[in-house]
């Protein structure tokens, strides 16, 4: 196979990134800036852009000894990363990272499809393949070193002209329009790992804070209390038929003598954000994963004031909310009674009663954390019986359902 230089194959790398891999972004920009005779010009200055701060990425990490691997890498996580774009409109950002890394497998299986298996063969496997085989042309290693330095320049320099140039757009997209550089492929990705590590060893030095050491349980009637909170997943405040929602999606506890909170609001759309926030002492607009990871709980307010805590767990775990209490876990038969294609919510009841009767002094707090509507294979959420809405949405990959079915499967 004829030789290439290093150069060459960074810079085409840089252009088949741009191409494949950030469908999404230009998808999202266009929606802003619409192709006609004003803004052609300036979204062909994106590509160029987009092209020169990724050879310039590329360019300083790469050298002899690691240009295949990393390329390799970033060619085979970008085509995951704009399979999942595409799909689901998501951003790569410092939390989606974090989901990530705590995934667990069955969550994992939910995701995979056939059209996701064809964008990593497409766009990382086939490309990978090309640059394995490749034979790549290195000259001396001061000759190399002067290379990098011209390729690190020049990509500056077209940046920072092709900017200059079109100032009045890039005024307006910078300013206005942040939320467009976070569909960046892979740049954005990068940067959110980095801010993810940097973060993820700062707060496993940090001490946990002790906080309610004095809690005590104030005495009223002298009777014990038992309180069962149910939480997750992804149960929405107006598909709810006791807030008004036109569809009966909760008739039994529609029967019953309840309290309902119609404006409750999550702080965040996924469990590693949203469960720690919901037990942690911080607010919604001043909580955050770090300071959550680094304060005791409600749960050990809770142990300290002598309360029987116990977490009974079908997701996929407490996102170190009950590190510090009885944890079970009930996402698999060998705990959860009633399992099918995946163990049923239901199942966590399984002697909770024997567990109560045992505690035979203080209060008592159990959390039922459910797998409840969690997506994007809705479907699976619950057996045959209980599809009463249909026709239903039978795939995870939600844009080859109508909107119906995707609420009838949802709902």
């Amino acid at each position: 196979m004829k030789k290439i230089s290093n150069v060459k194959l960074i810079i085409s790398t840089a252009i088949f990134l741009v191409l494949f891999d950030n469908i999404s972004f230009f998808k999202n920009v266009i929606n802003i800036y619409p192709v006609s005779s004003d803004n052609i010009a300036f979204l062909g200055s994106l590509a160029i852009v987009l092209t020169s701060a990724i050879t310039l990425l590329l360019a300083l990490v790469c050298s002899r000894y690691t240009i295949k691997p990393v390329l390799i890498t970033i060619l085979l996580v970008s085509s995951l990363a704009g399979y999942f774009m595409n799909s689901y409109n998501i951003v790569i950002d410092k939390d989606m990272i974090r989901n990530i890394i705590l995934t667990s497998a069955n969550e994992t299986i939910d995701l995979l499809s056939i059209k996701m298996f064809l964008y990593l063969v497409l766009a990382g496997i086939l490309p990978s393949i090309f640059i394995y085989k490749i034979n790549i042309e290195y000259g001396p290693l001061k000759k190399e070193l002067i290379t990098k330095l011209k390729i690190i320049v020049f990509s500056l320099i077209i940046i920072f002209s092709t900017v200059l140039v079109f100032s009045k757009f890039y005024t307006s997209f910078l300013r206005e329009h942040k939320p467009l550089r976070f569909y960046t492929n892979p740049t954005y990705y990068i940067y959110s790992i980095g801010y993810y590590t940097h973060n993820y060893f700062k707060s496993t030095k940090m001490a946990v804070k002790t906080i309610g050491e004095d809690a005590v349980i104030s005495p009223t009637d002298g009777k014990r209390e038992l309180i069962i909170l149910v939480i997750g997943e992804a149960a929405r405040a107006d598909r709810f038929s006791i807030n008004g929602y036109k569809r009966e999606t909760n008739p039994l506890l529609a029967k019953e003598n309840i309290i309902n909170f119609p404006d409750m609001y999550s702080c965040g759309t996924t469990t590693a954000v949203s469960v720690p926030c919901m037990f942690s002492v911080f607010n919604r607009d001043n909580y955050s994963y770090e300071k959550a990871w680094s304060t005791q709980n409600i749960l050990d307010v809770l142990d300290h004031a002598g309360v029987n805590i116990l977490w009974r767990d079908n997701n996929s775990d407490s996102k170190g909310v009950a590190l510090r209490v009885q944890y079970e876990d009930y996402k698999t038969p060998e705990m959860n009674p009633i399992c099918d294609i995946e163990c049923r919510d239901e199942g966590m009841l399984a002697d909770l009663q024997e567990y109560i009767d045992q505690q035979k002094n203080g209060d008592i707090f159990i959390v039922l954390h459910q797998m409840g509507n969690h997506g994007p294979a809705y479907y699976k959420r619950y057996p045959g019986p209980f599809k009463k809405f249909r026709p239903v949405c039978n795939t995870n990959q939600l844009e080859e359902c109508t909107n119906d079915e995707i609420n009838n499967a949802y709902d």
